[in-house]
């Protein structure tokens, strides 16, 4: 309560300097490269879980695989809301599409122990990816 009494009085005589930013960070440390590990991960998750008959290491591959996908989730929307701007759509019209067919294989990752869904993943992380460092030019 005192230190709160104290703080005022400060702010009072002397206000704080203002700060502003547009990112939670100084830019550039954004990289897709984090999402791609992730999706790495789920591929080699379903692998482990179709060469098992343990169902006890599947059912624990089937929550790390899920979580995952969380954090390939997560990842992708710090690049999409944080990131990419308006100026980068118009240079990349498919960005949205690209993005959009990200998350949902995200969620078909979790639906599935099938391969073939979390290569399509990788590839629309790879096609994410190459945008990236374009606008990096």
């Amino acid at each position: 309560m005192y230190l709160t009494k104290i703080l005022t009085l400060v702010d009072t005589l002397r206000a704080p300097a203002k700060a502003s930013a547009h990112c939670d960070l100084p830019c550039g440390v954004y990289d897709p490269a984090q999402a791609r590990i992730e999706a790495e991960s789920i591929k080699a998750i379903v692998e482990k879980y179709n060469a098992s008959d343990d169902q006890y290491f599947r059912d624990r591959a089937t929550l790390i695989k899920e979580q995952r996908a969380e954090e390939v989730n997560r990842h992708l929307d710090v690049l999409w809301y944080q990131y990419f701007q308006p100026v980068h759509l118009e240079k990349y019209p498919q960005l949205h599409e690209v993005f959009w067919s990200a998350k949902k294989l995200t969620s078909q990752v979790k639906r599935t122990n099938d391969t073939a869904v979390a290569d399509q993943l990788l590839a629309s992380i790879g096609q994410i990816s190459d945008i990236f460092w374009e606008t990096k030019k």
